[in-house]
């Protein structure tokens, strides 16, 4: 017997809940995670595409070993490890149906194989975030910028607005079901 079925099996005989049983018939919780994980998946996944994409683009005058590559692969890497968590969580709430055993236990599978990859991915990550750590803050040190931070903040439009469509799919997902 395959995992899958005993996923299938454990789907089948449990509660015939509109969310996995885990949320305990929390509605909020569950419209909270439906849209966070939607909304994380698509943010990290436009910034991973957009990191990876700029190292590409300058890949003839950034090397490997250039600040700015480094800070776009481990800003890319970390929003890549992100898609790849939150995708199959969110699949998996999206498409929660008891009555759909085999494909409800498909995605519970998914997340589960997913989850390697986003653990493996994470800790790239973060080791590339330590074995770059002291140059990148001698280089850093040794030449200041100035951070506009505030008058940037107009690029989060565009995440802003999927978080709200997201909540707003979420509410009329979980209030309909």
């Amino acid at each position: 017997m395959s995992n899958t079925d005993f996923a299938v099996q454990a789907v089948a005989k449990g509660p015939m809940t509109l969310a996995p049983p885990s949320f305990n018939g929390h509605g909020w919780l569950v419209v909270v995670n439906l849209a966070g994980f939607t909304a994380g998946f698509i943010i990290a996944t436009m910034l991973a595409l957009k990191m990876y994409r700029d190292i590409w683009r300058n890949r003839a005058t950034d090397k490997l070993h250039h600040p700015v590559t480094v800070w776009r692969a481990f800003g890319g890497t970390v929003s890549l490890a992100m898609a790849v968590r939150f995708g199959p969580a969110a699949m998996v709430l999206w498409g929660w149906d008891p009555e759909q055993a085999t494909s409800t236990a498909w995605l519970l599978t998914l997340q589960r194989m997913t989850d390697p990859i986003a653990f493996t991915l994470g800790l790239l990550a973060l080791a590339l975030f330590e074995i770059s750590g002291k140059s990148m803050a001698a280089h850093l040190k040794r030449e200041p910028l100035p951070l506009r931070i505030w008058a940037s903040r107009d690029q989060l439009k565009r995440p802003a607005c999927i978080a709200l469509l997201s909540l707003i799919a979420a509410i009329g997902v979980v209030s309909t079901r």
